[in-house]
């Protein structure tokens, strides 16, 4: 199936690692010319060079730290000056502290708040005017499934989560009358570096093992796995593409079904 992709710029956050890695592979892989952009600039590099040999695209590596609105005017400057526009942005930088409003400091939420929503406003707020005078584009905010399914030791990433769905549907609304979509994807546990943080926190803030957390985890999705960033990617793909021209707004799952309340304990049906 032709996507529509190939000659297309995509700018992709968070990119030199796990989902965001993962998404610029699969756009690569479609034709697209791919803008990757991260704060570490030595493991950006290595990533950039990996898509590059593997998909036989160029791939356009940014360092950049989108909690600062001077980086994130630059790093969209430097993608149009080298890429000449911005057809897709997938904002995917950013991570929240896991654990209880009793473990979390101040300056836990306000990092929370500064990545993981500011950031996307950021991104947004440069990218989108780009995408209207060109006719049209494509934002697909990878976010997580605490913004709908919140859970009390995961209560950062919920909130800034929630505050990013409801970014997301205003802008599309506002600015679908422009040609530009904008649509959430909500993953759930996914393998990476960043979720076996998270349930070490989970672990700790429940008093149990890290195996136990692990198990908890698989429990809590019907489908008896992690989600893994193929699978997300290939969600993003699909968004970014022609074949999706008429999704605006969205807000999608892909997190196996999750039941979060299972995190707490064992409370499967029994048939």
């Amino acid at each position: 199936m032709d996507l529509g992709l190939r000659g297309k710029v995509a700018l992709v956050t968070g990119a030199s690692r796990g989902i965001g890695f993962a998404v610029s592979m699969a756009l690569a892989e479609e034709g697209a010319k791919v803008v990757v952009v991260a704060r570490d600039g030595q493991r950006l590099q290595s990533a950039a060079e990996s898509i590059s040999a593997k998909a036989g695209v160029e791939v356009i590596p940014l360092t950049a730290d989108l909690r600062r609105t001077c980086d994130t005017k630059r790093v969209v400057d430097s993608a149009l000056k080298s890429a000449g526009r911005i057809d897709i942005l997938v904002n995917n930088a950013g991570s929240s502290a896991g654990g209880s409003i009793a473990e979390l400091t101040d300056e836990d939420w306000e990092s929370s708040v500064s990545l993981k929503f500011m950031g996307y406003v950021r991104m947004c707020r440069e990218v989108i005017p780009i995408m209207v005078k060109q006719g049209g584009g494509k934002v697909i905010n990878i976010v997580g499934n605490d913004g709908v399914k919140p859970i009390h030791f995961e209560i950062a990433p919920s909130t800034a989560n929630a505050a990013d769905i409801a970014m997301t549907v205003a802008l599309a609304e506002h600015y679908g009358y422009n040609n530009v979509t904008v649509n959430a994807v909500n993953p759930g546990p996914v393998l990476t570096d960043r979720w076996r943080e998270l349930e070490a926190r989970m672990a700790r803030t429940l008093g149990v093992s890290a195996e136990e957390a692990h198990s908890r985890a698989l429990r809590s999705i019907p489908l008896g796995r992690l989600c893994t960033p193929s699978d997300v990617a290939n969600l993003v793909v699909f968004l970014a593409s022609s074949k999706a021209d008429f999704i605006n707004g969205a807000v999608i799952n892909i997190d196996g079904g999750q039941r979060k309340a299972l995190l707490e304990g064992d409370h499967r049906a029994s048939g």
